[in-house]
């Protein structure tokens, strides 16, 4: 398919049907001690299709083999499918090239290859690094092991009561030193969208590269890294319908190539002696080793599934629910949401006075609903509000209006239990 014509897909389907999206999912029609699950933790990982579930039975049935490897039928089949998948997924970022794309484990992995490849080598002493209040510990904790490894120095972007940057601080925080920015584009706490574009562009016009932390966006909104001109954008497969253990880091392809492996071994090389290695090149220098090459196959599924029902349709749903949840929980006496700000995704994050998050979390799922308890990997910005955790309900394009009423239902039972 056309370039051209898979990003059409990507904002066009058919008239959406939660319903019928629904059957396409198995694990939403068992019960949860004997009650209908509500599946609410999308943020953490969304489920999987019985699409991409086929075409990973498919692969280990009909095409298992290494790739890259051999020239028999099945390593050559193996190795076209995953490269097949990595077009989807170029298309689905709408990445200028094919190469920049690199398959890694995860979200994780991919911001560590970053600070690995290109912080270790670009980054020295007195630079400072800007990140944000609301980036994931993920995006928090490789910067400081550089910071302490080169003596180099983070500052950090406030928030204000809403969750939303505070732009003006930001752009403050810029000098000459300034060397580079890690930004979340939705954070996984409070779903705040953040002006993630004018960010990269203030950061553009003084010199600095800045890595996107996609991982709560990808799945939820468009995404166009040319548009964008981000330097780095990475996800994860299975906050997106996608196998778990696979992500994808996009970066330019400039800086890709100026960039150190991250690891050594079989598929990284271009030649070997021990007098000298030399590299092969991008994307296939950062995948070295066996990669998890039925996951990758089912990654690129995933996208095939999203650009079937199309991002900004998604997009719609998402918002109804936000904005419906949002008005029933604040109905809720008690209950007080964090994060409200103008721009964000499908997800809440809530206390209820006189309850402990993960009480909360223990009732609803003995009501068969599944929300996330905790600071979500996110304490920075549970500080910042002055509580130790909250409960997180997370939605995906799969959840309908009956089940926000369910989860109203649950929290008016944890009320009933606790107060």
């Amino acid at each position: 398919m056309a370039q051209n014509n898979v990003l059409a897909a990507l904002h066009t389907s058919a008239e959406f049907d939660v319903e019928r999206i629904r059957a396409d999912f198995p694990i939403l029609s068992i019960e949860v001690e004997g009650k209908p699950l509500v599946y609410l933790d999308n943020a953490a990982s969304s489920q999987m299709p019985q699409q991409v579930i086929d075409r990973l039975v498919h692969y280990q049935t009909a095409q298992h083999a290494n790739i890259n490897r051999a020239v028999h039928y099945l390593s050559e089949v193996a190795t076209d499918e995953y490269e097949k998948a990595r077009h989807k997924i170029q298309q689905f970022v709408n990445a200028r090239e094919q190469r920049e794309i690199i398959f890694t484990s995860g979200t994780t992995d991919s911001i560590n290859l970053v600070m690995h490849g290109y912080g270790r080598r670009f980054i020295q002493a007195g630079d400072e690094i800007i990140l944000t209040t609301l980036e994931h510990h993920s995006n928090i904790v490789p910067w400081q092991m550089l910071a302490k490894e080169k003596g180099a120095v983070i500052r950090v972007v406030p928030i204000n009561d809403a969750g939303e940057l505070d732009i003006d601080a930001y752009e403050k925080l810029f000098n000459e030193r300034t060397k580079f920015v890690g930004l979340i584009h939705v954070s996984n706490a409070l779903g705040t969208i953040n002006p993630v574009k004018q960010m990269i562009d203030y950061a553009h016009q003084h010199n600095v590269p800045v890595l996107i932390d996609g991982a709560q966006a990808a799945p939820h909104i468009p995404i166009d890294v040319q548009a964008l001109d981000c330097d780095f954008y990475a996800f994860s497969a299975h906050k997106l319908c996608g196998p778990t253990g696979v992500g994808m880091l996009y970066g330019k392809a400039s800086l890709l190539e100026a960039m150190q492996p991250f690891k050594g071994g079989g598929d990284m090389i271009a030649s070997v002696t021990f007098e000298k290695t030399t590299y092969a090149d991008i994307p296939h220098k950062f995948e070295a080793g066996t990669p998890p090459i039925a996951a990758v196959i089912g990654f690129g599924a995933a996208v095939d599934y999203l650009c079937s029902i199309g991002m900004d349709q998604i997009a719609a749903h998402e918002t109804k629910l936000l904005h419906y949840a949002t008005e029933r929980i604040n109905a809720i006496k008690g209950a007080r949401i964090l994060g409200t700000a103008a721009e964000k995704t499908a997800v809440i994050s809530f206390v209820l006075d006189g309850v402990h998050p993960h009480d909360i979390g223990t009732i609803l799922s003995q009501d068969g609903i599944a929300v996330r308890t905790g600071h979500h990997c996110a304490q920075p910005v549970m500080q910042r509000y002055n509580v130790p955790a909250t409960s997180r309900a997370s939605f995906a394009f799969y959840n309908d209006l009956s089940e926000v009423d369910v989860l109203i239902e649950g929290i008016q039972n944890v009320q009933k239990i606790f107060l």
